[in-house]
């Protein structure tokens, strides 16, 4: 297959698969979720409307129940009702009137036992008047609202009526109450949704279309305003809804999604033939030909009369092997001298440190020599060690340096034992102060590239006193990690100079160095050997206060139990 069909493949591929996938993934969720959510809202529109009018069916059993008990606990009533006092008869006519008001009725009756009406506040002529069928009525459907038709001295109302009784002096009283109603504001309705909520009234309404019918509600219903008996018919709350908008609105998601993907289909396949056409043969020589060079064959001829990008890039190729060509021969002498003069320096390095502990016993020697000469074969033999000690590190270090490729030997290492010895061996360049952990477990390692990890580290502290007054160096041994994955810590601290940020951003280059006899390489094999090791080094310095020095080496097991801290 061609580079041009491949990239005319991926170019489609790319941009029309995940495209292809997302208008698909969108368009399915977005259907799915305006479906579920509008008929969870249409449904629920049911239950709102049942529990609208529990509602109020509570609120005007409520505010009945509280008029019941203030006629009950009223001697005005007693009198006007029982006792039929004349005086208190005038107050009784005007009661529910003020009731209604005060408890934010629209219908309220006090009737007697025999359906005489005592008090009206709704239609205030209608004392006197017998209606006993009106509370029986009422009182069939229990616990719910009925829908009441009644007529007051402007003209007919709808009410949400029920009905409550009580007895005073031995006789039986009911109130009858209600609450308006809007047909046209039964339930909280998004009319622009599609929804709709109706009340349809005997005789006064057809239902609408089954299709769009959610749900039916059955209601009571008593008509006080016709002529002749009251009978308790059925009027029905009528939910509906209306799919055109959802559909509209699929419709438009569908639209839209199937125009981006036609328009985004013919935009790729335009561009991919044009990158195909214009990339794929040119690109296809200078490969070949580019696949062909290396160090032992330079002889690639890229000349090209193109002058567009593609003949800039050839041009460009052939100066490059040009220069490779010129450049190969100079490169290899280049790296020989550089490995040579990086082994030069390095091996200095480490010998200059082998060999200072030897010029300070030979210094403490002749000091000895010359002021106390009786003493020099016990201090010689006190100071033999550290002289054994430098002999055989710098012996080993010429046997690593013969093999070029010096291999650890890595082992069970205590590093207590390390940082005494390279203590010792720095006696006499800076004051060392010693705080070693008495649990601390062993570290696997060569214990020469600790050794010369410490005498680097502690080299570089003990320089950088300068000759400090009361200045010291502090080496700190101590447990870190966690149980899993256990390590050890050796922190070298020194109240020097310390370094300044650009000072510690080039500590770990190499040849870099602030000494004005300085190799520059301390800190450099320092990190290589801890890497070797597998640990981690961490520096922590501040110009004019100090710099602390933090290794960290795993540890193998729990330190010996010979071995233990010191305070030095």
């Amino acid at each position: 297959m061609s580079f041009r069909v491949r990239l005319l493949l991926a170019f489609v591929g790319v941009l029309l698969i995940p495209l292809g996938v997302l208008a698909f993934g969108v368009r399915r969720e977005m259907d799915r979720r305006l479906t579920a959510e509008y008929d969870r809202r249409v449904h629920a529109l049911a239950d709102v409307v049942q529990e609208d009018l529990r509602s109020r069916s509570g609120e005007v059993a409520a505010r009945l129940a509280a008029l019941r008990d203030e006629l009950a606990a009223d001697n005005r009533f007693r009198l006007a009702a029982v006792q039929a006092d004349p005086a208190a008869r005038g107050w009784l006519l005007d009661y529910a009137g003020g009731a209604m008001r005060v408890a934010g009725l629209a219908l309220l009756q006090v009737q007697d036992s025999s359906g005489r009406i005592l008090s009206s506040g709704h239609f205030r002529n209608e004392f006197d008047r017998l209606d006993p069928e009106l509370p029986a009525l009422l009182a069939q459907p229990r616990d719910t609202l009925a829908v009441v038709r009644a007529r007051t001295a402007e003209g007919d109302f709808l009410a949400l009526a029920r009905v409550d009784s009580f007895r005073v002096g031995g006789r039986h009283f009911t109130i009858v109450g209600g609450a308006a109603l809007d047909p046209q504001r039964i339930g909280q309705v998004d009319s622009a949704g599609g929804l709709a909520v109706s009340l349809a009234l005997p005789g006064t309404a057809a239902l609408p279309d089954q299709s769009g019918v959610v749900a039916v509600l059955g209601l009571p219903f008593l008509d006080l305003t016709r002529e002749g008996d009251v009978k308790l018919d059925t009027a029905s709350v009528i939910v509906t809804q209306s799919l055109s908008q959802l559909e509209a609105l699929r419709r438009n998601v569908n639209a839209w999604f199937l125009a981006a993907l036609g328009l985004t289909t013919a935009a790729a396949l335009l561009a991919a033939a044009w990158m195909a056409r214009r990339v794929s043969q040119p690109l296809a020589e200078l490969a070949r030909k580019t696949g062909k060079i290396d160090l032992d064959q330079l002889d690639e001829d890229f000349a090209t009369d193109r002058d567009d990008e593609i003949g800039a890039l050839s041009r460009l190729l052939g100066d490059m092997t040009a220069r490779l060509r010129q450049s190969a021969g100079r490169l290899r002498e280049a790296e020989r001298r550089a490995t040579l003069g990086d082994v030069a320096r390095q091996v200095n390095h480490d010998i200059k440190n082998g060999l200072a502990p030897i010029r300070h016993v030979l210094r403490h020697l002749t000091q000895v020599a010359a002021d106390e000469p009786a003493s020099l074969p016990q201090v010689f033999q006190e100071r033999r060690g550290t002289l054994e000690s430098s002999v055989t590190y710098l012996d080993t270090l010429a046997g690593n340096y013969a093999r070029l490729t010096p291999v650890m030997q890595a082992g069970p290492c205590s590093l207590n034992d390390v940082v005494r010895e390279v203590a010792r061996l720095s006696e006499g360049r800076a004051s060392l102060l010693l705080a070693l952990a008495s649990d601390l477990p062993l570290v696997r390692g060569d214990e020469l590239a600790i050794r010369r990890v410490l005498e680097n580290v502690v080299g570089n502290a003990a320089d950088s006193l300068d000759g400090k007054t009361g200045a010291a160096v502090t080496i700190t041994t101590e447990r870190s990690g966690d149980p899993a994955t256990p390590s050890v810590r050796v922190i070298v601290a020194d109240q020097g100079r310390g370094m300044t940020q650009a000072e510690l951003d080039h500590a770990f280059d190499d040849f870099y160095t602030t000494k004005e006899r300085g190799t520059g390489l301390g800190l450099t094999i320092v990190r290589r050997l801890i890497q070797d090791l597998g640990g981690r080094l961490r520096i922590e310095t501040e110009p004019t206060i100090g710099t602390r020095v933090i290794i960290e080496l795993p540890a193998i097991q729990a330190a010996p139990g010979n071995t233990s801290g010191d305070r030095a």
